[in-house]
């Protein structure tokens, strides 16, 4: 079994949100936010969500990323923020500053290197900062309520 590192936090003042687009935001304030995003409906029936909106091209904590928001009833339930890996430790130090401070920071990088989990709790929404070695990419997933746990579920 992989060793993870988990560690948790509890929510900072501001909300969970990509560039000011939180949870709960509408379709429109993602276009505002985001003018080059492409809204459809989901792929397949979920009770996590029914339209997806993605831009492959944002910047994010000052790193270039894509994103893609997940909406239920003209509302983000759930985004995902995806990111070069090589760029990790610069987005943790990003987020410390929207999300709070981990309770624990991440040990020093192991070798060979290991899965790395960081994850923020509010009292209604989570957010999960997550690395894997070989995968080029790394990405933080924010949700709240059952989205996690339902969106790949298909129906």
């Amino acid at each position: 079994m992989p060793f993870t590192l988990a560690l948790v936090a509890f929510a900072a003042a501001a909300a969970y949100d990509v560039n000011d687009v939180t949870l709960g935001a509408s379709e429109r304030d993602i276009r505002q936010r985001f003018p080059n995003a492409h809204c459809r409906a989901l792929e397949w029936p979920s009770r996590a969500a029914e339209r997806r909106c993605d831009d492959s091209r944002i910047s994010f904590g000052g790193l270039d990323a894509s994103v893609t928001f997940y909406l239920k009833r003209d509302s983000v339930e759930g985004f995902d923020v995806r990111f070069d890996q090589r760029e990790l430790e610069r987005m943790l130090r990003y987020l410390r500053t929207r999300y709070g401070a981990p309770l624990a920071e991440p040990s020093a990088p192991a070798t060979p290197p290991m899965p790395v989990t960081v994850e923020w709790k509010g009292t209604d929404a989570q957010a999960r900062l997550t690395s894997e070695p070989g995968r080029r990419r790394a990405s933080l997933l924010v949700w709240r309520g059952a989205f996690e746990e339902e969106i790949y579920k298909v129906r």
